[in-house]
């Protein structure tokens, strides 16, 4: 049975591609998805791929995560990471691995943008590599 690999986005991703290239790069999620399928697959994993600009949604998902038995979440919680007290509680909560995931280095960024709550609680955190940091976090969680 091919165990499976959350991928939870949350809000502003969806533009992935269009906003802020040269902070964000030029990958569409649809791009990012694709490299992760692919790499999931060549290491036995599946991935589901989800994005939402709600915090609640993100929450349930971590829950649900736990429930279906997931392997491992890796969460780009975007702006969410610094302002939620709910996601890091919700990842506190539950036993499955939460990897954070970044595309830039918050911290050469804003100064609000250095403390994150969903660090705090996490496995780890992979920033800065661009779309290679959801390849380098999918590689943490096919070894944990």
């Amino acid at each position: 049975m091919t165990e499976t690999v959350y991928v939870l986005n949350g809000p502003n991703l969806n533009l992935l591609g269009t906003r802020e290239p040269e902070i964000y790069g030029a990958d569409t999620l649809d791009d990012i998805a694709g490299m992760l399928e692919d790499r999931a697959r060549e290491l036995g994993l599946e991935i589901d791929m989800r994005q939402s600009n709600h915090e609640g949604h993100l929450v349930d998902w971590l829950h649900e995560a736990q429930a279906e038995g997931v392997r491992a979440v890796l969460l780009n919680a975007g702006a969410y990471t610094h302002t939620s007290v709910a996601l890091h509680d919700a990842i506190k909560a539950i036993r499955t691995p939460v990897i954070e995931v970044h595309l830039s280095n918050p911290h050469k960024r804003e100064d609000f943008r250095h403390h994150s709550y969903v660090g705090m609680a996490a496995k780890g955190t992979v920033a800065g590599f661009g779309a290679t940091s959801y390849l380098v976090a999918l590689e943490a969680a096919a070894r944990l």
